[in-house]
């Protein structure tokens, strides 16, 4: 876990050792594993940091913060995904600016999002995101509304359905965040098996990225562990 005498070139480093070691430990390949360097309230200078150490994609929660760093930052040809809560008000932003939005949970929202996005840009990636324990505080669909939203998001040619992405509640047992996980991975490859496109499972962060790992995911979350504690 993250120290607050750490370098961020040694964050950076213990974070891929635990992704490598949780790849050996469970038979998966890392180079198929995406890190996303969750940096929403952080300054560019230190997604600069992260950049120069050869990470390239990073995940903001909060649509006007993450413009602003978005426009800051364009040289570097990051790539940028929005994991929070999507806001109507806010969907032409996000379909003007970002690469990735991994939050999409309902017809509406990802309707605004294809009719909005520039035709001068490729399809908007698209990852579902699915609510696994019926959070009431928390966005994500219901497992039996994914079909439905998947295929509008891939009737859409401005939208490219890439997978789904899940927030489970905290689990402090390894084999319960496992189980979540392995449920999620189920939902996963029965839609893989309808829409060819779908290639990205989202799950797993700081605390339970193994678990994550284990149970198939592609990509893991990580905040504060790339980027020290908050301030």
């Amino acid at each position: 876990m993250c120290e607050a005498n750490q370098t961020p070139e040694q964050r950076f480093s213990n974070v891929i050792r635990r992704i490598r070691d949780a790849c050996a430990s469970h038979k998966r390949d890392p180079d198929h594993i995406r890190l996303l360097a969750v940096s929403k309230t952080k300054p560019a200078e230190q997604i600069q940091a992260l950049a120069r150490l050869g990470q390239r994609s990073f995940g903001e929660n909060y649509v006007d913060e993450a413009v602003e760093k978005i426009e800051l930052l364009r040289d570097l040809k990051l790539c940028w995904h929005f994991i929070g809560p999507i806001q109507s008000n806010k969907t032409r932003l996000l379909a003007e600016h970002f690469d990735w939005i991994e939050s999409v949970d309902r017809v509406k929202i990802a309707r605004r999002l294809a009719d909005q996005r520039p035709e001068v840009k490729p399809p908007l990636k698209v990852l579902i995101q699915v609510n696994l324990d019926g959070e009431s505080q928390k966005a994500g669909c219901a497992a039996e509304e994914i079909d439905e939203l998947a295929e509008f998001i891939d009737a859409r040619p401005e939208l490219q359905l890439r997978g789904l992405m899940a927030i489970p509640a905290q689990r402090d047992d390894s084999e319960a965040q496992r189980a979540v996980f392995s449920r999620l991975k189920t939902h996963f490859d029965a839609l893989a098996r309808s829409h060819p496109s779908v290639d990205t499972l989202s799950a797993g962060m700081s605390g339970d990225m193994e678990a994550a790992i284990a149970a198939g995911s592609t990509e893991i979350r990580v905040g504060t562990d790339l980027f020290g504690p908050r301030s």
